[in-house]
């Protein structure tokens, strides 16, 4: 494995230099230039030159006009946007629709450098420039918006953005085989318009009879209308997505169909370590070091994406949607082959922030049964509990932290990508849990229970409270065998479906027996693609039929937030109108289980520093409100005019430490989202799921 010689090109001077006379494809991005593996602009841009295609870049282009677009010339055949790593409007917007103050993968962390709806704009502006040139479109924000969907800055049902971007062909999914079967195709001499029966990939046309095997969804003018026909929509679709059993799939809009043809095949272990052994700089381009750099790079610069894919399927993560349930991983050898590269750079430190994925501990198909049968389409392989057939074994990949961390130079090894703690403890071998809490936890494990009311998590799609607790008291037992003395640290989210003000506050008398203010508290984020997004609009579970009371208004938003940080003074007003409301007078006063008093706190009105006991805050801001645009023009898009991982693509490739998954479903701090799915922070904290 070694380092690239160079970035590719960005400029007419960069194309001098090699002698390039015209790029065969210029990718788009919302994203600066980060040549990393973590950023799938890099690892569609190093694929496809891998098999021999020029490839440039034009990141953040100015989008008010069509001359930044130019900066390139004309390529040879297509243009490949993508909005980024992250969905531009869950990069700009809180749950709470304010706007955000920074942006992690723009220069010196400054938002500003994308537009809203980044794909729709950019490729408006790439048609004024080059009116026939061929766009494809990728990556997290075209993967997740690809059928009709509802879209929560708009409040409304929108069209698949294949229709209001006016591209000629979308990619979703992880898109390495894709645009190389793309491209030799473009090479051969095929039109974009004839490439109908790429896998991964959906286009528009008016005739669908020579079509066979697919399942027929309900337009878009329909399910624009009927909560109930947008609710079997996402049913039908959630069915099709695996690469082995799935089904083409056809929605109308207006006279034309939406073709999505089946998922692509997942990459095979050599096929995942190619991708991964491939040369890239592994930094920003130098034109952004006199701006601050890119923050996003410290995220990742010291982390190992071991593999992609989740069979956990959270309700809220759109993870199915466009990695997929399947695992695909890489060999131990490619890693480790990694993990000695980065021991080789100047400012490497001995520590490696992460070996893991959407989630760390998921290092392998579920069950062999998936190997020729697929997923199963009406059952989950972890809720309500562990599928019969599920292989539980974490001991290929404790093999490979033990080869990682015995590299020399490596001082220690973390796990902070996310152990599902629910897979964990249904292990009866306790030698990867005895090493994780020895050796790959630094203090503190950061645990992501959610919520402890049944009501509510089983609509999270999450374990009871039962077996979270069965997890804490093992975690402490395990602690004590080894000599160690570390912490666990709850991630838990508010206002998601099922959680009215009564199971708010079952949680905060929970928080108050455990005696720990939480540090972070995430409001549910209705982001595209996810169940619980649909759960959301329709107030239906589309799986179950089961009708889910959602809270939708902000004020009761604010008060389900404010209870589960109960004791921070300038919640308290918030705290006593819920309480009241929900007739829980009897937890006001002085009592054990009060979680209030009567009498308000002196320093009500002063701005808390938000640190709990045992950790770090990540907090929550306020920012100003800004109404969301489709395109450069401001109108509404109508017909104007994409994280793991992290979510980047210019076909619809989404790196694996940084995906949107929750992946962009659960942000509600206001700075950029580089919250527990989307990236590792550079700190020594490990989180399980």
């Amino acid at each position: 494995m070694k380092l690239a010689k160079e970035f590719l090109p960005i400029s007419m001077e960069d194309l001098k230099k090699r002698n390039i006379d015209q790029l065969d494809f210029i990718i788009v991005t919302g994203d600066a230039y980060v040549d990393h593996p973590s950023f799938g602009t890099a690892i569609i841009g190093r694929t496809l030159e891998a098999n021999g295609y020029t490839v440039g870049i034009i990141a953040q282009p100015d989008w008010h006009n069509a001359e930044d677009f130019k900066r390139l010339g004309k390529p040879k055949y297509a243009f490949l946007v993508n909005s980024g790593n992250i969905d531009s409007m869950v990069n700009h917007y809180t749950a709470a629709k304010r706007r955000r103050h920074d942006d992690l993968y723009s220069p010196g962390g400054k938002s500003g450098h994308r537009p809203d709806r980044a794909v729709i704009v950019y490729c408006n502006r790439i048609r004024e420039a080059f009116k026939d040139m061929p766009i494809l479109i990728g990556g997290i924000e075209a993967s997740l918006r690809r059928f009709a969907h509802y879209d929560y800055w708009d409040n409304k049902v929108r069209r698949s953005i294949l229709v209001d971007s006016k591209a000629d062909l979308l990619m979703y999914g992880m898109g390495e085989k894709t645009i190389v079967q793309v491209a030799d195709l473009f090479k051969y001499g095929m039109t974009v318009k004839n490439m109908t029966d790429v896998r991964g990939t959906c286009y528009l046309t008016k005739d669908v009879s020579a079509i066979n095997n697919y399942v027929t969804l309900p337009a878009f003018e329909d399910v624009e209308e009927s909560k109930k026909a947008y609710g079997d929509s996402y049913r039908l679709e959630s069915y099709e997505q695996d690469p082995v059993i799935g089904k083409g799939l056809i929605q109308k809009h207006g006279d034309r169909y939406l073709v999505q043809n089946p998922p692509q095949l997942p990459l095979s272990e050599e096929e995942m370590d190619f991708t991964y052994n491939l040369p890239y700089k592994r930094a920003y381009h130098p034109i952004y070091e006199p701006l601050g750099g890119i923050p996003a790079i410290q995220e990742v610069k010291f982390s190992i994406t071991s593999h992609r894919g989740c069979f956990g399927s959270c309700s809220f993560c759109a993870l199915t949607f466009h990695q997929g349930r399947v695992i695909q991983n890489r060999t131990g050898d490619s890693i480790v082959d990694e993990a000695k590269l980065l021991t080789t750079f100047d400012d490497f430190k001995g520590y490696i922030h992460d070996v893991g994925g959407p989630t760390a501990n998921f290092r392998h198909r579920a069950c062999t049964k998936q190997i020729e049968h697929g997923t199963c389409k009406n059952k989950q392989c972890m809720f309500p509990g562990p599928c019969k057939n599920l292989i539980v074994d974490h001991t290929e990949y404790l093999s490979v932290l033990r080869r990682v961390r015995n590299i020399p130079k490596i001082k220690k090894v973390f796990v902070r990508s996310g152990i599902r703690y629910d897979y964990l403890i249904h292990d009866k071998n306790t030698e990867f849990f005895r090493e994780l809490c020895k050796h790959h936890i630094s203090g503190q494990l950061k645990v992501a229970p959610e919520h402890i009311s049944d009501r509510v998590l089983s609509q999270m799609g999450k374990p009871g409270r039962d077996v979270y607790d069965k997890f804490v008291n093992k975690y402490h037992q395990i602690n004590k065998q080894v000599g160690m003395n570390q912490f666990l640290v709850p991630y838990l989210m508010s206002s998601h479906p099922g959680s009215d003000l009564n199971a708010a506050i079952e949680l905060a008398l929970y928080i108050k027996e455990m005696k720990y203010t939480p540090e972070q508290v995430q409001d549910f984020y209705p982001t595209p693609g996810s169940l619980s997004t649909t759960i959301y609009y329709t107030g239906v579970n589309p799986l179950t039929g089961e009708e889910v009371y959602t809270p939708k208004t902000q004020e009761e938003k604010d008060m389900q937030r404010a209870l589960l940080q109960f004791n921070v003074p300038k919640n308290y007003n918030l705290v006593k109108k819920a309480l009241i409301k929900a007739n829980r007078e009897d937890l006001i006063g002085k009592g054990p289980k009060c979680l209030i008093d009567w009498n308000p706190p002196r320093n009500m009105n002063h701005k808390s520093s938000g640190k709990s006991t045992k950790s770090k805050n990540f907090g929550n801001d306020n920012a100003n409100n800004k109404q969301s645009t489709d395109n450069v023009n401001n109108s509404n898009s109508r017909g104007t005019s994409s994280s793991g991982n992290k979510n980047n693509a210019s076909s619809s490739n989404t790196s694996n430490k940084n995906t949107s998954s929750r992946k962009g479903n659960t942000v509600s701090n206001n700075k950029a989202p580089n919250n527990r799915s989307f990236s590792k922070n550079g700190k020594s904290h490990s989180r399980s799921k």
